[in-house]
């Protein structure tokens, strides 16, 4: 598992606040745009290149059909960040923003762009590899304005994009900081202990280790030396099968699992997953109470902690925003619906599928954006009924790039790289355009190909940009023509 991240920044790296000063900026990058998108490659591809090289394994729930593309090895890297809290786990780095709007002027959108991109992306879009529908959109983060539309109201199934809906809900409604409490409790008497799953899906042996030797240490202090287990899963509603059913690419969703319930000691990817996520771990923690000197007299039992009962262990997750950007990065769907279930609890609804999507939907609809006809039925896009369209995914990565909304950073941040991290790895050549200067979300599923994110553009622009495509026969030909459509967002109308 990675180890924790703190709270990404929102302030740019040093070398941008350097290209504020137009004097620096004309020495750095040049004046023309075609030395611009050089210099930008340039700086992009260091790095992106820098994250790869502190990667390392996370977990991923990405599907089947994505996987001989997917190499998710590598955790987001880039600056490190503070935290605010004094006995927080050590920060590790979260992924860096490759390239991002200048801090300088910004060429405003002028008509004949609209008219531009409608002829390069068009023919591009309507492509025979893209299926039998297909929807676009590409704003432009500065103005807000919608520079190509293609059916951009018509809802689509998203696959794994609708995760970028999921973390700004998730975000909005908790901040970035907000940590995901496993605890153990005793009775009064200190002869039961409790483990109380909080909803981290990414705790693992090592943090389920100290909860046991705190707990042991705490019931010692009694002069106790065994006790009764029982394990709390009531934080969560509802069935914990996803509507796909048991699947290597998500777990039954748990308030109590570790390592997202996989079987095979794999850290990322599909993978057999046990049906019992919460008492394989109540098991391992009474295994790891009696190596830590206190025994267990009876196979742990699934009951809710007692009313008079204190804590006498913790654990908190990785911030949320490291866990928006993990969720992004390597599409970890076990992650994505605990965000939902969170996002539930902390706006009042229930904590299950029909209670996540009724508070996603509602965030969504405070920030203003546009939830006409979608259907937000899970949190990680495995549900073919699931249904967005293109303004609303570009509309959520605009509104994540606003200085108005820092709290949504991670969003963009957690993007994979092209060519570099996560879904995106393997599908960018050292000698694509694309390389470095995409940031996007992929989206697959069987005819379902999808691909949302953020480029720069020649005039320096970031725009956001959102591609979905239903009806496809072949998953590398669709993803092939989406990489192409958003190269050509890098390249411009000519």
């Amino acid at each position: 598992m990675a180890e924790p991240v703190e709270r990404p920044s929102i302030r740019p790296s040093n070398m941008w606040d350097r290209l504020k000063d137009p004097k620096n900026r004309k020495r750095l990058i040049g004046s023309g745009s075609r030395q611009f998108v050089a210099g930008s490659a340039v700086l992009g591809l260091l790095v992106a290149a820098g994250a790869v090289v502190a990667a390392g394994p996370w977990d991923s729930g990405q599907r089947k059909a994505e996987r001989d593309r997917v190499v998710a090895r590598d955790r987001t890297g880039g600056a490190h960040h503070e935290g605010s809290t004094p006995a927080a786990p050590k920060p590790a780095p979260s992924a860096p923003a490759v390239l991002t709007a200048l801090g300088g002027p910004v060429t405003r959108t002028a008509p004949q762009d609209a008219a531009g991109l409608t002829a390069v992306l068009g023919p591009l879009l309507n492509g025979p590899a893209l299926g039998t529908r297909r929807t676009g959109a590409v704003i432009d983060t500065a103005t807000g304005k919608q520079l190509y539309g293609q059916g951009t109201g018509t809802p689509m199934t998203p696959a794994s994009t609708v995760k970028i809906a999921t973390t700004v809900a998730a975000l909005r409604a908790l901040g970035p900081d907000h940590r995901i409490a496993t605890t153990v409790r005793a009775s009064a008497d200190s002869r039961t202990l409790t483990l109380v799953g909080g909803g981290d899906p990414t705790l693992d042996k090592a943090a389920l280790r100290r909860l046991a030797a705190d707990a042991a240490d705490a019931v010692r202090e009694q002069e106790i030396s065994s006790v009764e287990l029982t394990y709390d899963t009531s934080r969560y509603t509802g069935p914990p099968l996803h509507p796909i059913g048991p699947n290597e690419n998500i777990a039954p969703v748990s308030a109590l699992m570790v390592d997202e319930g996989r079987l095979d000691g794999s850290a990322y990817g599909p993978a057999p997953r046990t049906a019992d996520p919460a008492g394989d771990a109540a098991r391992a923690f009474a295994e790891l109470l009696d190596e830590a000197g206190i025994g267990v007299e009876a196979p742990p039992a699934r009951h809710r902690a007692p009313a008079k009962s204190r804590t006498v262990a913790t654990h908190r997750s990785q911030p949320l925003s490291a866990l928006v950007e993990r969720a992004l990065t390597n599409s970890d769907n076990d992650i994505a619906e605990a965000l939902v279930r969170e996002t539930a609890l902390a706006t009042g609804e229930r904590p299950d599928f029909a209670g996540g999507r009724r508070a996603v939907t509602a965030q969504l609809k405070k920030l203003g954006l546009p939830t006409a006809g979608a259907n937000l039925a899970d949190g990680s896009g495995l549900d073919r009924n699931d249904r967005v369209t293109a303004a609303l995914l570009a509309g959520l990565l605009a509104l994540s790039a606003d200085p108005a909304h820092p709290e949504l950073r991670p969003v963009l941040t957690g993007l994979p790289v092209a060519g570099f991290n996560g879904t995106l790895k393997g599908r960018y050549t050292e000698k694509s355009q694309g390389t470095g200067l995409i940031r996007a979300k992929t989206g697959t599923l069987t005819g379902v190909n999808t691909l949302a994110g953020t480029v720069v553009d020649t005039r320096g622009r970031l725009l956001a940009f959102a591609f979905l495509a239903t009806g496809t026969t072949s998953p590398a030909e669709a993803q092939s023509s989406l990489d192409t459509l958003a190269t050509a967002l890098v390249e411009g109308p000519r």
